[in-house]
């Protein structure tokens, strides 16, 4: 080997370094494929749970890797929930408090934010090569209207419930939703009832029913009976209302292809809502009442307000986008479930942000609650673990009808090779 042939060690790091940035750059593309896949694998989640039955290394695979898109999906969705359903609840009593008093305004404000679907929308176009908006028949797009129509409806109920009940009583109230939710979701999408399921309801529907017996002393200053009751019933009204919507919208998204549909369908609904409650704000005198309110009435002054309204706006698409989300991936009961998981946080969040009374019994319903949805909880987990060893037991009798079968393919190859040796 000739030493004068050889580069020196600083020319060879350059060229060593050249090396692996263009080798970095060449994989860059396919890095940037394989993210893109991802993203579209979970973009185009759908809510379908039937299998072919077939055994194999690769259908294995590939049920893994959906399940695993699948788990970041409904992570997402529960997150929105989560953070949308405290944030707006505490927001909206934040408001309230602090002398805003217009329940259109707190209505609009909750389907207002439609204009924020728009940027995921944009976003699924970038990475899938699905077309905005496909697969919208006119029986969608009437049902969508008509729903968006609906829940403007419940928005201005449960502004109602928040503007005269304490946070931590008005996030329990509506925890009843969930025993009419059972019935809807057994009428419409035949939900079978397990004892789980019906242990679930009992308990969150009994702790509702001690908070209502001792929160008749946990009324804001000033609030007269009749309108504590006024905002108590308007509170179950719009439980009532949701408990309609969740099941209903399932049935609806047993039809949607995809997640980008239930996002789109989900922008059109809000719209409808926002409609109606534009229509009520303007009749009303909603909008010169929401700019003197920020003005002379606000005591937090103008910014502030306005900063709770925009606040607001956001955290309440999050929610309903979680709760779309939830009941596409789950269903109506298993949504209706989470989200009454989040009631203890809300009252947490009263207790500590507001300084609302928690007493023994409210304490005790508190208890209750999170009993129901460990119960529930533990009830889908015992679900699972039998239906993957019914899945297991299925397998195997597969595996052992096809070695049958060749079993016997093999002895009457023998059979024919015997005869035909003999003749």
């Amino acid at each position: 080997m000739e030493l004068s042939a050889q580069q020196p060690p600083a020319a060879l790091n350059q060229n060593r370094q050249q090396d692996h940035q263009q080798a970095a750059y060449e994989y860059s593309p396919a890095a940037a494929c394989f993210i893109r896949s991802v993203l579209a694998k979970i973009i185009m989640c759908s809510n379908n749970k039937g299998g072919t039955g077939r055994v194999s290394t690769r259908s294995q695979m590939q049920a893994e890797f959906g399940k695993r898109y699948y788990m970041i999906l409904l992570g997402i969705n529960y997150m929105c929930l989560f953070l949308g359903s405290v944030s707006s609840s505490l927001l909206s009593k934040f408001y309230f408090n602090h002398k805003g008093g217009s329940r259109w305004v707190s209505t609009w404000v909750q389907c207002a934010g439609f204009p924020l679907l728009l940027f995921p929308i944009c976003f699924f176009k970038i990475f899938t090569v699905r077309k905005s908006f496909t697969g919208f028949t006119p029986k969608i797009m009437c049902l969508s209207i008509l729903i968006g129509f609906l829940l403007g409806v419940n928005n201005l109920l449960f502004s109602w419930g928040n503007s005269y009940l304490p946070v931590s009583t008005n996030s329990l109230v509506l925890s009843t939703q969930l025993a009419f939710t059972l019935v809807t979701s057994m009428i419409i999408v035949k939900q079978k009832i397990t004892f789980p399921n019906l242990n679930c309801v009992m308990v969150l529907t009994l702790s509702s029913v001690i908070l209502a017996l001792g929160s008749s002393h946990d009324k804001p200053i000033g609030l007269t009976q009749a309108k504590y009751f006024k905002g108590f019933f308007s509170t179950v009204g719009a439980g009532l209302m949701f408990a309609l919507y969740l099941p209903v919208m399932e049935k609806i998204y047993q039809k949607v292809d995809c997640y980008a549909m239930v996002v789109e369908m989900q922008l059109v609904m809000e719209i409808a809502a926002t409609a109606l409650a534009t229509v009520g704000m303007a009749a009303d005198g909603g909008f010169s009442e929401m700019k003197t309110e920020s003005l002379k009435v606000f005591d937090l002054g103008p910014k502030a307000y306005w900063l709770t309204v925009g606040f607001n706006v956001v955290t309440w698409q999050l929610c309903f986008m979680g709760t779309a989300g939830m009941v596409f991936l789950t269903t109506s009961l298993t949504g209706g479930v989470c989200m009454t998981a989040l009631m203890g946080i809300n009252v947490l969040g009263g207790v500590l942000v507001y300084g609302d009374h928690f007493g023994g019994l409210k304490a005790v319903s508190t208890l209750l609650c999170v009993w129901g949805f460990c119960s529930y909880i533990y009830g889908i987990y015992m679900n699972m673990k039998e239906e993957e060893k019914k899945e297991e037991e299925k397998k195997t009798e597969n595996c052992r009808e096809k070695n049958v079968k060749k079993m016997n393919s093999d002895h009457i190859m023998e059979l024919a090779e015997i005869v035909t040796h003999n003749a």
